[in-house]
């Protein structure tokens, strides 16, 4: 048998699938019986919820990225982008206002960033800017709090602060090698048909992440199960643990960044400042996203960004909080 032959009769993720969904509705009635327990049917909920809120914008994202890849040349973005980290982190973070994404989105169009010669900390800037402050978010946010207009303020600073400090400090202290290497080797000038090469980078990106936006709903379904709301009730009592358990809070439900605005006004018994801590911690690091992240940029670049973005975002909305509200 040839080489050829055998590639042919490989079994890909599309049969896989395939043979999963028939399965599922042969045995859907047995599932049902087997499924039929409070606990699971709420994990269900959440699964569902991050997935179906993160998949069209992760679309986008593939989308922007394939487009990147096949018709932005390395050159143009380099003319494009100030040549001192000083002027282009605050450039990058500026471009996440006028092109609003998702976190999930954002992540392999700052790969392809990377991979087109961009400065790794102009990508991540623009990484945690998109799906934060853009116009969307906010409209959302003001939506979600009505009468307070400080909030909508005090998110747009917090978060845009939290984009160009990480920026900043990734142009320091940074190093290209906690990369994987495929998140940093160069992009060939595209042959052929340049329509073909977005097809194809769009493929390619979406089931790169989308595997990992599987497993992130997962890690989030199963810890909004397991840990109890009551002690997160209990300990936001408080303006400083507020502020912690809103933080941790952020990261395990790993909300969409045009939705968290509703879930934080609904907890009105905490004051302003802790909601705001969720609000600019969520869209910059959250169990999604991490694992999104470790898998588009590599687990050593994930290990090491996603502490620094957290404590960073925490102190970028105390003090927007602290100053505005």
């Amino acid at each position: 048998m040839t080489t050829e032959a055998v590639r042919r009769r490989r079994i890909t993720s599309l049969e896989v699938l395939c043979l999963v969904l028939v399965l599922a509705l042969v045995g859907q009635g047995w599932l049902a019986s087997v499924l039929d327990v409070p606990a699971v049917r709420t994990g269900a909920t959440v699964f569902v919820a991050v997935c179906v809120q993160a998949l069209p914008f992760l679309v986008i994202g593939v989308l922007v990225s394939g487009a990147i890849a096949a018709f932005v040349s390395a050159d143009a973005l380099r003319r494009v982008l100030p040549r001192r980290a000083a002027l282009a982190v605050p450039v990058a973070g500026v471009a996440g206002v006028a092109l609003p994404n998702c976190e999930c989105a954002a992540v392999p169009v700052a790969r392809r960033l990377i991979q087109q010669d961009v400065p790794a900390s102009v990508a991540l800037t623009f990484l945690l800017a998109a799906p934060a402050v853009n116009p969307i978010v906010l409209v959302a946010t003001a939506v979600a709090f009505p009468g307070e207009p400080a909030m909508v303020l005090a998110r747009f600073v917090g978060s845009m602060g939290t984009a160009i400090v990480v920026g900043f400090l990734w142009a320091r202290f940074g190093r290209m090698e906690w990369f994987a290497e495929r998140a940093t080797r160069r992009l060939p000038a595209p042959t052929g048909s340049r329509w073909a090469t977005f097809a194809e980078t769009a493929r390619q990106d979406l089931v790169d992440a989308g595997g990992f936006l599987v497993i992130g709903g997962l890690t989030a379904a199963v810890l909004n199960v397991v840990v109890p709301r009551d002690w997160l009730d209990t300990l936001g009592a408080q303006v400083v643990l507020g502020i912690v358990v809103m933080a941790v809070l952020a990261v395990l439900l790993a909300l969409c960044s045009e939705a968290d605005a509703f879930v934080a006004a609904s907890l009105s018994a905490l004051p302003l400042l802790p909601r705001l801590v969720f609000l600019v911690v969520g869209p910059a690091v959250d169990i999604k996203l991490f694992t999104l992240q470790a898998g588009t940029l590599g687990r050593r670049f994930a290990v090491r960004f996603a502490p620094l973005t957290f404590v960073v975002a925490i102190g970028c909305a105390v003090v927007a909080g602290v100053v505005i509200l």
